[in-house]
C-alpha cells in the first residue's frame, strides 16, 4: 500500500502561483506513475496531470497545458504541481494519486488540498 499526503493549497489571486506537493510513503517501490486530479464544487473529478515515476515523462489536461508543471523527486519520494497563471476556474480540491505497476487505475489517493483562486 502507498500512502499519500498533499500540501501547499491555499488562496491566491487570479494570475498568481501555487506549488502543491504530494509526499508518498509505504510501498513506494511499486509506484508506476502518479497524477494530480481536481474536483470543483458540483463537478466530477477531472484529470490534471500525470508523470511516470521512472523516466519522468508527463502529460497534461488541455485546460492546464502551458500553465502547470508536474515533477517528481524519486529520492524523497514526492511529486509536485507548479501552478502558474491561475484562473478562478482552477478553484477545486486537488488530489494526488498513485498507480502501482500491477494496476491499470489509480488506486491510492491523498486526502486533498483546497486551491481557491479569487478574481
Amino acid at each position: 500500500q502507498v500512502q499519500l499526503v498533499e500540501s501547499g493549497g491555499g488562496l491566491v489571486q487570479a494570475g498568481g502561483s501555487l506549488r502543491l506537493a504530494c509526499a508518498a510513503s509505504g510501498h513506494t517501490f511499486i509506484i508506476n506513475n502518479m497524477g494530480w486530479f481536481r474536483q470543483a464544487p458540483g463537478k466530477e473529478r477531472e484529470f490534471v496531470a500525470a508523470i511516470m515515476w521512472s523516466g519522468g515523462s508527463s502529460n497534461y489536461a488541455d485546460s492546464v497545458k502551458g500553465r502547470f508543471t508536474i515533477s517528481r523527486d524519486n529520492a524523497k519520494p514526492q511529486m509536485y504541481l507548479q501552478m502558474n497563471s491561475l484562473k478562478p476556474e482552477d478553484t477545486a480540491v486537488y488530489y494526488c494519486a498513485a498507480r502501482s505497476v500491477t494496476q491499470t487505475d489509480f488506486s491510492s489517493w491523498g486526502q486533498g488540498t483546497q486551491v481557491t483562486v479569487s478574481s
